[in-house]
This record gives structure tokens, sequence and C-alpha cells, in this order.
């Protein structure tokens, strides 16, 4: 079988799979931080427009945005079978559930895509052009300013993913022919989308259950 070389400033592939992992950890870190900053602020927001930001949430498809939280909670399923698929050699399969993944992460843009068309039609959009008569006022100017800059990170976090989950499918089919360990790859970028999901753990309710 042919493994992961060593890089030369590591003793032992243990000690660079450890390496790698850290780095992941304080990467991923960085990401909880920055999506805690935007996460205090919409605190902040909704504490000086409760009104405005229920109304706000009452006006959002809480189907759709329903369906996009089983779509990413199933897609870290398959993520979790694809990662425990390499470690018992099933490699092919390993691949299978890393594409089904990233097209789960695919209709999920979708989906979302399709929301935020609705919301433009109807003249929600950020910034000094929103003009939804339905719901007039700053306050809730305030929450879909927020909520398509979250949402909008969030969904570019998702493509990132998407991109990263098909590359790490390829590099598993070709294992097969290759010999290669692409085990350690698959646990890292499947702890990016993990964190992903997560992510959207927090803004489904803040956009769409707190009415």
């Amino acid at each position: 079988m042919i493994e992961t070389a060593v890089a030369e400033h590591y003793e032992d592939r243990e000690k660079q799979s450890h390496a790698a992992r850290l780095a992941m950890w304080v990467f991923l870190a960085s990401e909880v931080m920055f999506f805690a900053a935007l996460f205090a602020l919409y605190g902040s927001l909704r504490a000086t427009h409760p009104a405005a930001f229920r109304a706000g949430a009452q006006h959002q498809s809480l189907a759709l945005g329903t369906i996009n939280t089983i779509v990413l909670i199933t897609s870290s399923f398959t993520v979790a079978l694809a990662v425990h698929s390499l470690r018992e050699r099933r490699r092919g399969l390993a691949a299978c559930l890393l594409v089904a993944s990233a097209t789960l992460g695919c209709g999920f843009l979708v989906l979302k895509g399709a929301e935020w068309a609705t919301h433009f039609h109807e003249g929600i959009v950020p910034g000094p052009a929103y003009s939804f008569v339905s719901l007039p006022g700053h306050g809730v100017q305030v929450f879909f300013n927020l909520y398509f800059a979250m949402t909008g990170l969030h969904a570019c976090h998702v493509v990132a993913g998407i991109v990263v989950l098909a590359w790490l499918a390829r590099r598993a089919a070709g294992a097969r022919e290759t010999g290669g360990t692409p085990e350690l790859a698959v646990e890292l970028g499947g702890l990016y989308w993990h964190l992903v999901d997560l992510i959207w753990l927090f803004l489904w309710p803040i956009f769409y259950l707190l009415r």
C-alpha cells in the first residue's frame, strides 16, 4: 500500500497527522469566532428592534428553512458515513457518500436561491433599495440586512465545502487504483462540513423560529 509521504520537517506520520488536525481545529476556531461576532451583533440589534425582528421572522418561509436544515443534517450524516467507510477500506462507497453530501449541499443552495429570489421579487433586498410595503420600517430593514449578510456568508462556506467534498470524493475513488490513504484528508474535510452545518443550526432559529 502506498501511504501518504511524510514531509521533511516531521519525524513521523503520526506527528504530521497531529499537526494537520491541530491546524484544522485552529482554522475552525477562527471561523467560530467570526460568526460569533455576527451572532452577537444580531442579538444586540434584536434587543433594539424586538417587534420588527419578530415581524421579519414571521415573513420567512419556515418550510424552506426547515427543509434546508434537514438537507444539511443529512449531508453531515453521509459525510460521517464516508469517513467510517474509508476506515473500513470501502473506498468506492466512501466516494459515493461524499458525492451524495456535495449533491445535498447543492440542493441547499438551490432552495436558498429560490428563497432569495422570492424576497427580491417582493422588494426585500439589502440596503436602501428595500421596498417591501407590507413590512416597512428601519427595524425590519435591519433584520433583512442581517439575514442576507449572514446567510450569504454561510452560503459562501457551503460552496467552498461542496468543492472540498467533490475533491475528496475524487481522491477517495482514485485511491482504489493508487492504493493511497485519503482518510485524514476526508476526516479534516468532514470537520469543515460539520462546522458549516452547525452554523446553519444557529441561523435557522434566529431567522425562522424566533417569531
